[in-house]
């Protein structure tokens, strides 16, 4: 029975990522261009709750074919929230999805090798996405969809984490917190057995089924986050703020151990 419950989990998630994929296609090829023929802010808005929708579908697909069993605690923070930005930690491959299929408008930062993909470009352009290519403005573009009542996921890391590595966050979320001054929402994903990690093939499937739980915290603060932190004379430094935000997932992370 095991061997059955593995082989049919590897064959589910090939299905699941093919369709993914034919999904994409079909958005990019289809519906995504038609999206231009609509003004500015109406095709974002249209855009993105596409890509939601996809997304929810996704997770929903994986779930009924059993690849994964998923599990989202107070959800409704973060269809409610506005102007804010969601932190979270990465330990899969598909977090931002668990995240956006809850979120009809949220702004997310794209790697500019997603921007010229064949298969996705035309969605992460339509969608209005903020692109990693000009590093001196990003955080003006940051600070500007905050402002403008988008909401924006940033995972601190930049990258997915290795299984049993300590957190190591960028400053560049620190700096964008610092500059925007806008609330954050926590975002605790945990995932075991581990599965979809950094440089790990999809095929590379754990024994047992995965577990992936989404925990959404209360809005915070910089100044609930920092608490004790001394102060310089221009404010939280990046620096302190980044350490801070780490030990405030380590922490969250043990407790939900």
């Amino acid at each position: 029975m095991q061997r059955i419950d593995y082989a049919w989990r590897l064959f589910a998630t090939a299905l699941c990522f093919f369709l993914f994929g034919l999904g994409a296609l079909v958005m990019t090829v289809i519906i995504f261009p038609l999206y231009f023929l609509f003004a500015g802010q109406y095709r974002t808005s249209l855009a993105r709750k596409t890509i939601q929708t996809a997304f929810a579908m996704f997770l929903w697909l994986m779930q009924f074919t059993g690849v994964l069993k998923f599990e989202i605690r107070s959800a409704q923070r973060l269809t409610e929230c506005s102007g804010q930005l969601i932190l979270a930690n990465h330990p899969t491959l598909i977090d931002v999805i668990a995240i956006i299929a809850y979120m009809p408008n949220v702004n997310c930062i794209v790697k500019q090798e997603l921007w010229n993909n064949p298969f996705v470009g035309m969605v992460v352009r339509s969608a209005n996405y903020i692109r990693n290519s000009d590093s001196e403005s990003l955080i003006d573009q940051c600070e500007q969809a905050l402002q403008a009542g988008n909401n924006l996921i940033i995972f601190p890391e930049g990258t997915r984490s290795r299984p049993g590595e300590p957190l190591k966050f960028k400053r560049g979320t620190a700096h964008i917190l610092l500059k925007s001054k806008a609330m954050l929402t926590p975002v605790i994903i945990q995932c075991w057995p581990s599965t979809l990690t950094k440089g790990e093939k999809w095929y590379k499937i754990p024994r047992t089924k995965a577990n992936l739980l989404v925990e959404v915290q209360p809005a915070i603060s910089i100044t609930e986050v920092m608490m004790a932190a001394e102060r310089d004379a221009d404010g939280y430094s990046a620096r302190q703020l980044t350490k801070k935000l780490e030990d405030y997932f380590v922490s969250q992370i043990a407790v939900g151990r």
